[in-house]
């Protein structure tokens, strides 16, 4: 095909799409019905509106092809799992009787039975259901989700692709099954998994699919030979499957590098990549292995992570040296548009001319159906929409939002010696055990209380005008204390104020920060019915007065136990935010960074002993690539010890990480210096605490025993059964007790069981500690 035909043929598509709805109707529903309010007809009534809506949307703005089966009620992985039949024992019996509520048990268990673990979907907040799998694991075949909702999308006269994990990420992605050896490697189990994958494409082929879509990011990892020639066994086994759709395998996060050969050989008729985290090593790989003579290429050259308007030269530019690399080019975003809000257009309390910078899903759609266009058609037919998108990026780089002097003066003189404590740990922990006077097996929780009904109902009330401010925070005042008075009955250690007056734990700091911008409709997925807003940081970040301080030292009036301070730590205040793509990413840090630093040298002044700045995000950002992760880790570390350094050695520093893969971060956990860590545990059976020992780590922990993002009430067996397991990892003078993250999504009822459980699990356990 000559360059100019390939150019004609360039065809708009996406990975996948948001699934909440415009107004995360998605959420509501299935909320309610899981607290009986509607029916499991209407749930799915309730879907099936959602996904035709966003089919119409995309195929509206000029989208070729629609994906199917990226739409879920909780988990695309946890959709896999039933797909291909690998239910844990202890769930058969419940999707058997009803495979809904089956699923939902899966995902967050019931009060008899765990749920399955839940982790970070690579380098992203999203977070999905870890497969279990074993030697003994039998895989079934069941495409009624996938040829349902592709049948949907055929109905309504659209061409659509089908979307699915693919078998090797899908396998790479598993863990070994409770039981199983924890040397077994879910890898072995392909070939009887790839013969499911078949059933399944046949059985969408029989409905109709032309193409098929397989993502595979696990192969944009450092991936060893084995694993490589699994990946390149898999697509030939399937690629030569006499009755199939055509085959896209799809890669994003990063480049696809040693794996890229291996898919260019193979006998699938396509391949989709990231030309935007990865651009110049994909372009370069591609070129090197002879482009992709024959088979289609997805480009994907918009962001489909970040917010900000795309450069559409410089994409139509990428595109151009593509031409000459694949029969046909594709135009896409670098990923499924899951990751970023619905509309910017709905959007009410930003500036015009900000608004201007901001590419949401429906807009990052325009986007790419303006760069097909050009391509196919040539860039006289875009000439207004790189006009003014020329505009938009220089209002951008102009606006005084994106340059503060003081603020760069500020970064710039900050030294070494500003991101180290005065004392090393030894001396510090025992100025603080002296200070505080806690006993063996502190326990504490992780900072956040329920959010009430009462709690939402005042923020709108206060927001509509209903109350002012002085009524708003009467109410904030009256939940603090009794989030204390509970705590002090309870018998927790060390207090919280429970966070009644925050909305979100990134949203709260970047609504005082200057350099932030809030949205009221930007609602992305982080898990299941959780969603969050992420702030937009847009410039150079300032704390202009004191974030937390008021009540804080209000919460600490009402106790003689210490009340820890609280904050967001500067990754994740990144890492949970859309950061600016401006600067580079160090400096950003830096500056939000200093900030914070500021606040918890007020925090102290104001009486704190006991601070905590969280960093869940700290292994959510690590790099998928070994080679990049050095980096990243030397500025991340240094942007929390910079936060942190600032107060005296009897001040204790904690900081939170939880629903990661911490074994690879151990010794970044180590250069935090932070003299307390909580960590996520419960589901992974203290599998952190092992890790922490194996790396020698000095200080004090607390590895879960709580397991929050469950609805069932903790019992103090199982607590100090967790206890018990951790002590045999870490000494009973450097080990807290604690749930595993913070208590914002629970009910009030089955935190307070468990809190009091988990209290009675640690006097347990500590009684049965050998006398000093």
């Amino acid at each position: 095909m000559t360059t100019e035909s390939a150019a004609a043929a360039a065809r708009a598509t996406v990975y996948g799409y948001p699934r909440q709805g415009r107004n995360r109707e998605l959420k509501k529903a299935i909320e309610g019905y899981w607290k009986g309010r509607i029916t499991a007809d209407a749930l799915r009534d309730t879907a099936a509106e959602l996904r035709r809506t966003n089919w119409r949307q995309l195929a509206g703005a000029g989208i070729h092809e629609v994906p199917t089966g990226d739409f879920s009620y909780y988990d695309h992985v946890l959709d896999t799992t039933v797909m291909v039949g690998a239910i844990p024992d202890r769930h058969r019996e419940a999707v058997a009787a009803d495979p809904l509520d089956g699923y939902f048990a899966m995902a967050r268990g019931t009060q008899d039975v765990a749920p399955l673990e839940m982790t970070k979907w690579f380098d992203t907040n999203y977070h999905y259901l870890v497969p279990e799998l074993g030697p003994d694991t039998v895989f079934t075949a069941d495409s009624a989700k996938q040829v349902a909702e592709l049948t949907e999308a055929l109905a309504q006269g659209l061409t659509a692709r089908p979307v699915l994990v693919g078998p090797v990420t899908y396998l790479l992605l598993a863990k070994p099954a409770p039981g199983v050896a924890a040397d077994f490697d879910p890898l072995t189990l392909l070939d009887r998994l790839l013969p499911v994958y078949a059933e399944v494409l046949a059985d969408l082929r029989a409905a109709g699919a032309e193409w098929a879509q397989l993502d595979e990011p696990a192969l944009v990892q450092d991936r060893t030979p084995a694993e490589l020639n699994a990946a390149a066994r898999a697509y030939r086994d399937l690629g030569a499957l006499p009755d199939r759709p055509k085959l896209l395998i799809a890669s994003y996060f990063d480049r696809l590098g040693e794996a890229l050969p291996v898919l260019a050989k193979a006998p699938v008729e396509g391949l989709a990549l990231d030309f935007t985290e990865a651009a110049a090593a994909n372009l370069e790989d591609l070129a090197a292995v002879g482009g992709l003579p024959g088979k289609r290429l997805v480009a994907g050259v918009v962001n489909g992570r970040n917010i900000w308007v795309n450069d559409l030269s410089a994409s139509l530019s990428t595109l151009g040296t593509l031409l000459g690399l694949a029969d046909q080019v594709d135009v896409s975003a670098s990923c499924s548009l899951l990751h970023v809000p619905l509309d910017a257009a709905v959007e009410r309390d930003i500036a015009p001319q900000i608004l201007r910078w901001l590419a949401f899903a429906r807009q990052k759609t325009q986007e790419i159906v303006t760069l097909a266009r050009g391509l196919a058609r040539g860039t006289d037919t875009i000439a207004a929409e790189l006009s003014a998108n020329r505009a938009d990026l220089a209002s951008r780089a102009g606006s005084p939002i994106t340059h503060d002097p003081a603020v760069r003066a500020r970064a710039a003189t900050t030294t070494g010696a500003d991101a180290r404590r005065s004392q090393p740990y030894a001396e510090r922990s025992a100025a603080q055990r002296d200070r505080l006077g806690l006993p063996l097996l502190p326990t504490t929780t992780i900072g956040s209380f329920p959010q009430t009904d009462e709690l939402r109902t005042a923020r709108a009330d206060l927001r509509a005008g209903r109350i002012d401010t002085a009524g708003y925070e009467e109410r904030i005042a009256a939940e603090i204390q009794a989030v204390i008075s509970f705590q002090e009955k309870a018998g927790l250690d060390v207090l919280v104020h429970g966070e009644a007056e925050r909305n979100d734990m990134v949203q709260y700091f970047a609504e005082r920060l200057t350099g932030y911008l809030a949205t009221q409709h930007g609602w992305v997925q982080s898990y299941g019915t959780r969603y969050v807003r992420p702030p937009l940081l847009a410039g150079d970040i300032s704390r202009p007065e004191p974030m937390t301080v008021r009540w804080t030292a209000y919460a600490q009036s009402l106790t003689d136990r210490p009340v820890k301070g609280m904050l967001t730590g500067p990754v994740t205040m990144l890492a949970w935010s859309f950061v600016r793509d401006d600067q580079p990413v160090a400096e950003t840090a830096r500056q939000v960074a200093l900030a914070l630093r500021d606040e918890v040298n007020d925090l102290e002044a104001a009486g704190s002993s006991v601070i905590q700045v969280d960093e869940p995000a700290l292994r959510e950002t690590l790099p998928l690539r070994a080679a990049d992760r050095p980096g990243y880790l030397a500025w991340a570390t240094e942007a929390f010890r910079l936060t942190t350094s600032g107060v005296r050695p009897d001040t204790q520093i904690h900081t939170h990480m939880c629903y990661a893969e911490f074994g690879d971060i151990v010794q970044a956990i180590d250069d935090l210096d932070a003299d307390v860590i909580s960590l996520e545990a419960a589901r992974s059976h203290m599998q952190v605490a092992r890790e922490l020992a194996a790396h020698g780590y000095p200080r004090e922990a607390g590895p879960g025993v709580y397991d929050i993002h469950s609805p069932r009430v903790l019992s103090a067996e199982e607590a100090a059964g967790l206890l018990r397991t951790g002590l045999r990892a870490i000494p009973a003078e450097r080990l807290w007790v604690n749930p595993d993250c913070g208590l914002k999504t629970r009910g009030w009822p089955e935190t307070r069981d468990s809190l009091e459980n988990l209290v009675t699990a640690a006097r347990t356990v500590r009684g049965e500690l050998p006398a000093s």
